[in-house]
C-alpha cells in the first residue's frame, strides 16, 4: 500500500461528504461518486487516499473500474460496518444536527435545504471546530 499524507485523507474524507451533500440531493450513486472522484483529481496533485463508508455505491463495478483506470493514483479504504466511532464525519454530523440546526422544523425541502448549506458554510469558516472531529 503506499504512503500517503493523513492530512489529505481527513480534508478529502469532509470534502467529500460536504460537497456530495450539496452537489446531489437525493440518493447518491456511482455516476455521481465517479464524477466527484474525477473533480476531486483534477483539482487535487499527487496520490489521493479516500476513507468511505459502506453506501453500495462506493463498492460497485463502476467505481472500481474508475479507480483501476487511475493506475495508483486513487485509492479506496473503507470503515468497517457500524462503526460509527472511527468515522469521524458521524461527529460532524451530529454537531451540525444538535448545534447549528436544533429545534429546527422546515416546511418543506428546499427550505431544509437552504438552512443545512447555510450551516455548513458556517462551520467551514471554522476550521478549529471542524479539525476537532478528526483528534
Amino acid at each position: 500500500m503506499p504512503r500517503w499524507s493523513p492530512r489529505v485523507a481527513v480534508a478529502i474524507q469532509f470534502i467529500t461528504r460536504t460537497r456530495a451533500r450539496e452537489c446531489c440531493p437525493g440518493a447518491i450513486r456511482s455516476p455521481q461518486i465517479i464524477e466527484f472522484l474525477s473533480h476531486l483529481l483534477r483539482h487535487i496533485p499527487g496520490k489521493l487516499l479516500i476513507v468511505r463508508d459502506g453506501l453500495p455505491g462506493h463498492r460497485s463495478r463502476m467505481v472500481w473500474d474508475f479507480v483501476r483506470q487511475q493506475r495508483g493514483r486513487l485509492w479506496l479504504e473503507f470503515l468497517p460496518a457500524y462503526a460509527p466511532e472511527l468515522n469521524p464525519v458521524e461527529d460532524l454530523w451530529s454537531h451540525w444536527k444538535q448545534h447549528e440546526l436544533p429545534n429546527f422544523c422546515p416546511t418543506n425541502f428546499g427550505q431544509l435545504s437552504h438552512y443545512a448549506r447555510q450551516a455548513l458554510r458556517r462551520m467551514r469558516r471554522r476550521p478549529p471546530l471542524v479539525i476537532a472531529f478528526w483528534h
